[in-house]
């Protein structure tokens, strides 16, 4: 072979498209038998991811590859999934040639590949579980959003001299909720303040009355009425979230792998359907126990040389 020669790859897939994606730009090229190859490129607007769909099939294309770009690939598949097979490949597995580096000759070396087999795919989960995966993973944001506005909560009592945290076990409970609520209503008297206090609290009356002797000022007042109030808007959309959850598990007749999933010692209702969620109730994309595992980046991969075995950094599973 000379040096003119390019590196030749058994060809696998008879016609075959690879796709370039970027925010703005898609470049998509077409190679295989019978067809020429052919670059063409289109922005990413509907009509025009639309008009490279049907091009496609005019080429009779039957599979796609394209990088996990941020989530620029999300509209693309949404497209394209129900006329072609489509592989999202990880875009640390199709690294282009050193110094050759342009849109156009990586959706070209991107086609190449897929036409040889030398491509993997990533596990894409089916349309009702990505959105059952959308709404697990808002819930999530949601809940630590609330957590967040608890802390603030805890530092404008702190900055109030409210010692409420040295003397309850929970400042956000309720017996800490009504005495708070209290203080916000204009209730000043120490006396019925802790009157709130039930009988199996640990502090005496007096350790909590000395908790509640501050300097609580309108501004404080203020602070603590809007983060109330803002814990209470994100409860209420974590509810409706909860709500349209059941409404998928049962649309999908996920019910039952749920209710399965919630006998594993310390899964409950939401953890079982952020389970389902994220790996579907399909385990014939897992060969086994350990791809799921390595899938997930809880397993260290294989990096020796020369004997030497190297440490290895954990990758999460692509954010599909």
């Amino acid at each position: 072979m000379s040096k003119q020669d390019g590196i030749v790859f058994e060809q696998v897939v008879e016609r075959g498209c690879g796709i370039d994606v970027h925010k703005k730009v898609i470049v998509a090229t077409i190679k295989g038998v019978g067809i020429k190859e052919a670059t063409k490129t289109y922005n990413g607007f509907t009509e025009s991811i639309e008009m490279m769909r049907d091009w496609l099939k005019e080429n009779k294309i039957t599979h796609i590859a394209m990088e996990s770009t941020g989530i620029y690939w999300k509209p693309i598949f949404n497209i394209l999934e129900s006329d072609f097979e489509v592989i999202l490949v990880n875009a640390r597995h199709i690294k282009n040639v050193p110094g050759r580096k342009t849109d156009r000759k990586d959706s070209k070396w991107i086609a190449k590949l897929l036409l040889s087999g030398l491509l993997r795919g990533s596990f894409i989960p089916p349309k009702h579980i990505r959105d059952l995966r959308d709404l697990t993973r808002y819930r999530k944001k949601i809940v630590e959003q609330i957590a967040s506005e608890k802390n603030r909560l805890q530092k404008i009592l702190e900055d109030a001299n409210i010692k409420l945290s040295s003397v309850l076990s929970d400042t956000s409970g309720a017996t800490a909720t009504k005495i708070i609520n209290a203080m916000l209503s204009g209730e000043e008297n120490i006396e019925n303040l802790i009157k709130l206090r039930h009988g199996k609290m640990q502090c005496s009356p007096e350790e909590l009355a000395s908790s509640l002797k501050g300097n609580l000022t309108s501004h404080h007042k203020f602070m603590l009425n809007t983060i109330k109030g803002s814990m209470k808007e994100k409860e209420a959309i974590i509810q409706k979230i909860d709500e349209r959850i059941d409404e998928l598990l049962k649309a999908n007749e996920l019910e039952l792998d749920s209710e399965l999933l919630q006998t594993i010692p310390g899964v409950g209702q939401t953890g079982a359907s952020s389970i389902l969620a994220e790996i579907g109730n399909d385990m014939s994309q897992f060969p086994n126990e350990q791809h799921l595992a390595s899938w997930a980046g809880m397993s260290p991969g294989n990096n020796e040389s020369a004997g030497k075995k190297k440490a290895v950094e954990l990758h999460m599973a692509i954010n599909t």
